[in-house]
């Protein structure tokens, strides 16, 4: 039977447009139940008072993949965020459970070494391509690969026949292995949401070889771009030197040929325009506007990260304003940094960073009515993001290296007027489908950035509009049930040889 209609898919009471449109046959496309696995779960735990309050995260893998969960059933693997701590099992959404969670509990010792230590302190600056900030300890790799093996054995432990894997992301490159180990006809689908590198940065990883081979005991490996995918098999071909087949996206690996994609990630648009459509937000854009008191507004909106390249954007708006003094008083730099691992050393020299930058740049230019740059340092809703992308004339997207970057995408997706243009780093993923409309700047290149913010001033009315019309369109058409329908249909195309044996699965049930 086709399913055909609107899905509210556990989003928090009160929350008026929080709901997802999704229009497609998701058992046609494909019928298994889907094992699911991630870092973090897709609900969060808060301690009030004695108790645990679970609360749906909100983020671009919770948006993207909880629909399909939600129609085809099956199980979401994750950490719940809180150091010893495994909840029971759970049905959500907990008024209309379309799924369960499963918890995989990590000590305080795991995370330091696992999550902060090896995931973010040498994979995330690696893939990022910030080598110098890579710290390649053996003992944060050793609790990398104990943590990874505890992720497969919950998924082994959730496995039935004909069941689907669909692993996510860097922090558990190694878990289609230990599956595979378990379990050898299982299908596994793994989705890399960062950048990829190059081979000639990715070789600096001591455990390369290890890496590249745990991913591809994955029957498909989805990427966010082309040049990901090339990456990928550049590093397969010269690191493994295992066959590899560019025309046809295949690396073989012993007896077995692996797919290699790239699946752009898209947004929901019809909640999006539902959003920016709604006189509640409209008036708060209007708002924002008069508080700022300028002609022209800009907007940048981010986790506090040193791959967004935050204090780039403040440089080239200092020497847009040194450039140009007529901009003074007319031009005025919207900044939003969500906090984020605020335990890490690293991230809090970056807040100072940006906190002086910001302090220096607007002691120079402000005025009594003015300043140059207003800064939230605090995470803001996402229905109310809405209402600033509504506010900016144009969106300062300038990250020094991105997977994707999805805040470009609702950027346009809000732009229901067609107005508005966006300012975008060549090095975001999102740059190859925006290339031809988008102002491509490199974010190193303050000058460019500078002048890029001044030709976006200058540009004509009509083109500002017919860039922002087809951007509009393209996001349009790569929408978030795109990409699951193009994912979901690769994944049901995986050869049924894969499908697990009831006997394979039951060996590794617990007694």
């Amino acid at each position: 039977m086709a399913i055909d209609g609107i899905l509210n898919c556990g989003h928090r009471r009160g929350e008026r447009f929080h709901h997802r449109v999704v229009k497609m046959n998701f058992k046609e496309l494909c019928p298994a139940r889907l094992v699911v696995a991630s870092n973090r779960s897709p609900y969060t735990f808060r301690q009030i008072g004695r108790s645990m309050k679970a609360e749906r995260a909100i983020g671009g893998l919770v948006a993207a993949v909880e629909p399909a969960l939600c129609f085809l059933g099956g199980i979401w693997i994750g950490w719940s965020g809180r150091p010893q701590h495994q909840p029971e099992r759970m049905a959500v959404p907990p008024d209309d459970p379309k799924y369960e969670l499963q918890f995989v509990a990590l000590s305080n010792d795991e995370i330091n070494r696992y999550y902060e230590g090896f995931a973010n302190g040498a994979l995330w600056p690696l893939c990022h391509y910030a080598l110098d900030k890579c710290d390649f300890s053996r003992e944060h790799w050793q609790v990398y690969a104990a943590v990874n093996q505890k992720f497969a054995a919950a998924i082994l432990q959730e496995l039935r026949p004909q069941d689907v894997v669909w692993i996510h992301d860097y922090h558990l490159a190694l878990v289609p292995q230990f599956v595979r180990t378990g379990a050898p006809g299982v299908r596994i689908a793994y989705f890399w949401h960062i950048p990829f590198p190059s081979v000639d940065l990715f070789r600096a990883l001591p455990w390369r070889r290890d890496v590249l081979r745990g991913l591809l005991n994955s029957d498909l490996i989805g990427f966010h771009t082309e040049t990901y995918v090339r990456n990928f098999l550049d590093c397969a071909e010269t690191i493994l030197n295992v066959p590899v087949d560019r025309e046809r996206g295949l690396v073989t690996l012993g007896n077995r040929a692996v797919k290699v994609r790239a699946l752009p990630l898209g947004i929901d648009v019809a909640y999006c325009q539902q959003l920016a459509s709604s006189p509640e937000m409209q008036a708060k854009a209007e708002t924002i506007r008069r508080a700022l008191k300028s002609e022209i507004v800009a907007l940048g909106v981010e986790r506090l990260d040193y791959t967004k390249g935050i204090l780039e954007r403040m440089w080239a708006v200092e020497r847009l304003l040194e450039k140009y003094p007529d901009l003074r008083h007319r031009f005025s730099l919207l900044q939003i940094a969500a906090p984020s691992r605020t335990k890490v050393s690293e991230y809090r020299r970056l807040k100072r960073l940006v906190d002086e930058t910001i302090g220096r740049i607007n002691g120079r230019f402000a005025q009594l009515d003015w300043a140059p740059i207003t800064y939230f340092y605090k995470a803001i809703p996402r229905a109310e993001l809405t209402a600033y992308y509504q506010a900016a004339d144009m969106a300062l997207v300038i990250p020094l290296r991105d997977g994707m970057n999805l805040v470009a995408k609702e950027y346009v997706a809000s732009r229901t007027n067609d107005e508005g243009i966006i300012i975008l780093s060549e090095f975001a993923g999102v740059a190859e489908e925006f290339e031809q409309e988008a102002i491509l700047v490199n974010p190193f290149d303050i000058e460019q950035v500078a002048e890029a913010i001044k030709q976006a001033i200058d540009m004509e009315p009509s083109e500002r509009r017919q860039r922002m019309h087809r951007l509009r369109e393209k996001v349009k058409r790569h929408d978030l049930t795109w990409w699951l329908r193009r994912i979901l249909r690769e994944i049901a195309s995986l050869s049924e040889s894969r499908v697990v044996v009831e006997s394979n699965v039951m060996r590794h049930r617990a007694p």
